[in-house]
């Protein structure tokens, strides 16, 4: 079975009181794929990418880190059971 890419939306520099830009980044790659002004468009890249590439999973987080979302495309290579 072929294994899953992992995409990742998060924030990306920024701080507090500054305008953070949001990255896709696919897991493993040094730099991301893209930077984006809005968490908005940054998903739908991740999304983009991730249906391009199936089997694969996108998982989206808070400006805290925190996983606010993970959405998987293709055939779940671990589904869960029950």
């Amino acid at each position: 079975m072929a294994k899953r890419t992992i995409y990742d939306v998060r924030p990306h520099g920024g701080g507090p009181g500054v305008n953070t830009e949001w990255s896709v980044k696919k897991r493993g790659n040094k730099k991301a794929s893209n930077l984006f002004p809005n968490k908005k468009d940054a998903v739908a890249r991740g999304s983009e990418l991730a249906q391009a590439r199936k089997p694969s999973q996108l998982i989206v987080h808070t400006a805290d880190g925190k996983v606010e979302k993970e959405s998987t495309y293709g055939n779940d290579p671990f589904p869960p059971k029950g």
